[in-house]
């Protein structure tokens, strides 16, 4: 077991560490996402005909491999953590994007009514009546983003081991030590599960009147759906 969290002083971290440059590298792109994602939708929702080709781009921007990112950026940001980053965020919002719209566009015509009623201009309307009650839609499309990412972060490993515990699948190739791949993969997976369980513990805290157990429509669609296929990363 000894050897299982025994790190090649090359990666310059120990094992937990590399678990906090992870988190790093794999939390701040979905936070960056989200805030690039709320004008979005919030644009797609007054003008109904910009949802069609912003959903189209942020396709494109997934599909785009993230070496040949990688290729493009490296000459901007060397071999850094945000070579890694920008593109983790731009991922991010081909599921940020339309669950935000989704659970926006499920709020009733008289809620929108009653707050226009009561003086609330289009962005006070958006941040004050319609994002608390697009939540539990929200809350699903970051926690796809978030497992997405925590994945993903493990490619950076191409890139001057910027990988964080990606690193430790290269090593376990250099070193012939099979059991860093195995402690990357599982750290992995435990990072994600925890991660879903606090943004499912989030939801709850922001929508007490919910019962639990049960979600919106809308809500229900976007943790079942996965992100587009059409690269492999």
């Amino acid at each position: 077991m000894s050897g299982f969290f025994d790190i090649p002083s090359d990666l310059q971290h120990s094992w937990a560490g590399l678990i906090a440059l992870h988190m790093r590298e794999a939390l701040l792109p979905v936070a960056a996402g989200l805030l690039l994602a709320l004008p979005i939708a919030q644009l797609c929702g007054r003008f109904r005909r910009l949802y069609p080709p912003v959903l189209g781009v942020t396709t494109v921007l997934y599909a785009i491999p993230s070496l040949a990112f990688f290729v493009v950026l490296i000459d901007y940001t060397g071999q850094t953590e945000l070579t890694v980053m920008i593109p983790l965020a731009l991922y991010s919002l081909v599921v940020l994007v339309p669950a935000i719209v989704d659970g926006v566009r499920s709020v009733p015509d008289e809620t929108l009514a009653a707050a226009t009623a009561m003086g609330f201009g289009p962005v006070r309307r958006y941040l004050r009546v319609q994002l608390p009650i697009a939540a539990p839609a929200v809350v699903a499309g970051l926690r796809v983003a978030t497992a997405s990412s925590i994945s993903l972060v493990s490619v950076g490993a191409l890139i001057g081991n910027q990988g964080a515990l990606g690193n430790l699948l290269a090593a376990a190739q250099k070193y012939d030590r099979p059991e860093l791949a195995v402690n990357a993969v599982v750290t992995m997976a435990v990072l994600a599960i925890l991660c879903d369980a606090l943004l499912v513990a989030l939801r709850m805290l922001l929508t007490p009147w919910m019962p639990r157990g049960t979600r919106p429509e809308a809500a229900a669609r976007r943790e079942r759906g996965t992100a587009p296929e059409g690269a492999v990363r």
